[in-house]
Parts: structure tokens; sequence; C-alpha cells
């Protein structure tokens, strides 16, 4: 039974067990209790009974489907329709992102009412055996459905442990018989005991007694039928219900909805220099820093790139990181990648990938990167990230970029960074390189120093001396460094 917002009706839909019959299992003395007795009962109800393949011993025709198959055409099927029952299970699988609309169908349910539904397998006898004998025939059947409803069965116990999580969100009656059925040589067994018919530990459920056997429990001539009156009163408590109850539901979950449009994913990291060589002598650059900052002022919304190129040893390395700190603020996240070769820049990457999902555990995406094992796909997952359209306050730092595949170089080690950068043209990439011919974004030079007091400062850093541009002599050995 469920209910909506978005309409005053109820919906009831019933679904007949293995063997039966979308209007047979319903109807006795050629009187369907769900069209001719119910409707009058319940006159805002809308009454659905779904049919499928339960044929479990037609020799012509046997349905090869299992019991979730059966389940999952259900949600599919409701979803054309609108919702109900043991497919529950399988729409409280489905999460936003795949089939949200499955999700709809267990927000939507207000009750169950179960007629002598196995849940923990039927009486001691095979149930194969024991269909065969209640129908008084014998004739080939596959059991495939039927191994599912044994005592003791793994399926059985897997879907308890499954809806016993979800039961407390709906009103769950488990109606049981109150006869035995009549078998062959007049026998007679209970076909679904009370005790298989009623799910230990549910929440919010009753067990209901219906004065019947397994075959007639639910059929009913005539509205003074006790198992009818019965079942229709149960049903009718549940739509005096339904509506209120549902409709809370669903203005929770459009608030639920409403707030989560208005919170923007976290793209956010903190600052690290872990792995980073930083050193903490460093000075002057002071030309150099203003021409980074002066090219990196957007917001990353449009990329920008900086290519700092100079010889070994200039300090481009060092100007990198002192960028990065007197930025930081600037930027939601900085990550540092080595490019010494591609080996030691794809293993950057699963460092990041590891350090990223630390930071935001909750994104599937980030642990698929942080689980994966090849990676090359540790680099697309990172790049797909990276492009995220709300995520470009980023800064990704390419330090060691020597070797870069360009036309002439013959190297085998060689390789392309470009290929290595997001999709989405957003972002900051700072780039460090030694080679000249490397041409990516503005580039800034980083010669050796020319100014003689920067020169001192550095002596005065490394030595631990005080006043040394006071010393003439010191002066003369630091120009001898410039000639």
């Amino acid at each position: 039974m469920d209910s909506s917002s978005l309409q005053k009706d109820l919906i009831l839909r019933l679904i007949h067990g293995l063997n039966g019959h979308h209007e047979k299992t319903w109807t006795t003395n050629n009187v369907n209790w769900l069209r001719d007795l119910l409707p009058s009962d319940i006159p805002n109800a809308r009454i659905f009974s779904w049919g499928y393949d339960a044929n479990t011993h037609s020799t012509s025709q046997i349905s090869g489907q299992y019991l979730y198959d059966h389940a999952r055409t259900l949600v599919s099927d409701l979803c054309l329709k609108r919702r109900l029952t043991k497919a529950l299970i399988h729409s409280e699988a489905a999460r936003r992102g795949a089939l949200e609309e499955h999700r709809s169908i267990k927000l939507s349910t207000y009750g169950i009412l179960f007629m002598g539904t196995p849940h923990q397998g039927g009486s001691g006898v095979h149930l194969g055996e024991l269909m065969l004998k209640v129908a008084s025939i014998f004739v080939t059947a596959d059991d495939k459905i039927l191994k599912h409803l044994e005592r003791d069965s793994e399926w059985l116990q897997q879907q308890l442990g499954q809806y016993a999580p979800i039961s407390n969100d709906f009103v769950t009656k488990f109606a049981y018989e109150m006869f035995p059925t009549r078998i062959a040589l007049g026998k007679a067994i209970m076909v679904v005991p009370q005790a298989s018919a009623v799910v230990p530990g549910a929440m919010n459920a009753e067990p209901v007694a219906i004065p019947a056997d397994h075959l007639n429990m639910v059929k009913f001539a005539s509205r003074q039928n006790g198992g009818y009156e019965k079942v229709s009163g149960h049903l009718q408590l549940l739509a005096e219900e339904a509506p209120e109850a549902i409709g809370a539901r669903w203005e929770e979950q459009d608030r639920i909805r409403k707030a989560q449009a208005n919170v923007k994913e976290d793209f956010t990291v903190p600052f690290s220099l872990s792995g980073i060589p930083e050193t903490d002598i460093f000075v002057g650059r002071k030309e150099e820093l203003a021409k980074i900052k002066e090219a990196f002022q957007g917001d990353g919304s449009q990329r920008t790139a900086v290519l700092l190129h100079g010889l070994g040893g200039t300090g481009k390395t060092q100007l990198a990181v002192t960028f990065v700190k007197e930025h930081r603020d600037a930027y939601s996240a900085i990550f540092w990648l080595n490019g010494k070769n591609e080996d030691t820049l794809k293993q950057s990457f699963a460092v990041m990938a590891n350090r990223l999902y630390k930071e935001h555990p909750s994104s599937a995406l980030l642990r698929t990167a942080a689980e994966a094992k090849d990676v090359d796909q540790i680099v697309v997952i990172i790049r797909q990230w990276l492009s995220a359209k709300e995520n470009h306050r980023w800064m990704l730092v390419f330090d060691n970029i020597d070797n870069p595949k360009l036309p002439g170089n013959k190297d085998p080690q060689a390789y392309d960074v470009r290929l290595y950068f997001p999709e989405a043209y957003q972002g900051s990439i700072l780039i460090t390189t030694r080679s000249s011919r490397l041409k990516i974004g503005k580039v800034v030079s980083v010669r050796k120093l020319v100014d003689i007091r920067e020169s001192i400062a550095i002596l005065t850093s490394t030595s631990g001396r005080v006043n040394l541009d006071r010393g003439i002599h010191i002066v003369v050995l630091v120009q001898g460094f410039y000639n």
C-alpha cells in the first residue's frame, strides 16, 4: 500500500504466490474480492493485481527466474504504474545516481500484508514434494524457486537479514493459516505455519490469524467470511493512516534534497609540504615571484599554466615552494608531483589519491582511486576529480619536468607532461624544467643571482655569521663568483 503527496488516492498492489494467478488466486465461487468486495470498503483505493510467471510445475512452460529476478521485474513494473512489497529490499538497494525512481517505491510504501508467506521456509516436508501433493498431481518440476523456500535456506536467511533493518519503515501484518491443508491420501499439513509466516525481530509488525487453510486463506466469497473481515479491517486501518505518514515522508525528502542542492561538494585539502624538497635558505627572487603571482591572477575557472625554466641549481624548485607557501590560501588544494620520470609522476598521483581519500572518505570516486591497483587507472580518476565543474581552485606543481617529449628527443624515457593535465580547461599548473624548448603557458626564466646583496644574504644564512655585508673582503669574494 502506498501514497504520495502528489495524489490523494491510495494504491493497493497484490502479488500472488507460486503457481498462482493474478485473478484466480483471489477468486472463489466467481467472486474476486479485490474487484467485487474491497472497493466498497476502501473507495479511494486503486487496486492492482500483479501477475508474473510463477509456474513451477508446468510441463510446457517453466519459469526460469529466481525470486530475486522476479523482485527486480516487479520493481521495474511498479516504476511504470507505482510502488509495493517484496521488491522493497531491492528498492532499498537502489541509490541516488543509479535508479532513483526505484528507491521512491520504498519511500511511498506504508504497509505490507503478507499472506501465508514462508519467510523461514516451509514445514519439514520438501516444498516441491508438498506442492505436488497439494495439487494431487505428479509432473516434472523445476525446483529452482522451491529450493529457495526450504527451511534453513541460505537465500531466505539473506533476505531476512536485509529486510530486518528496513522493517521499521513499514507497518507489517503477517497473516498465517489456522487450519491444515489436505493433501493426498487423506493427510493434512500446515503448509506455512505461524513460525515460518512471521519474521522474527521485525519491528512495527503484527501477526494475523486467518481461519482457513493455505489454499483458501486468500479466497473470500462474501463480506461475512471471517478471513475477509480480518483482511479488510487491517487494510482499512492502513488506508486511514497511510496518507498523512507518506505525505510527511515526501516532505522530509524534499527538505533533504533542497538542503543538499544548497551544499556544494567540498574539494578542499589542507596544505602540506610533506614530501616536498623544502629548504629554509631562500632569499631574493622577488622579481620572479611577482611574475608568477601576476600570471595566476584568475580564480582557476580558466586554466593558467606557468613554466619556471632555468639551469640546474638555479633554485626553480625552491622558488615554486616559496610561491605556494606564500599563496596557499588562494587555493582549495595544492598538490606536488615529482616529474623526474613518468614512473615517479604516476607514483605521485597514487600518493595524491590516498591523500584525497583520507580527506574525503565519503567520495566513491576517490575511494575507487585509492583502492585501484593500476596507477594508470588512478591517474585517469584523479584527472576526472580535478575536472569536476566546481573544482577549479586547485594548483598542480609538476616538478623536474626535465626530459619532455619533443621533436628530436629520441630518449625512450621522455614523456609529454600535458597528458597528465585534467581534461577540463581549469585550475592552475606550475611547472619547473631545465628544458629551454618546453613551452607551456607563461614562461618565467630563473637565472643565477645577479644581486650581490642576495648572495651575501645566502652566505649569512648558511654560515650563521652576521654583518658580513660590512666586510670588504666578503664583498670582493662574492664579486669573484660573478666575474
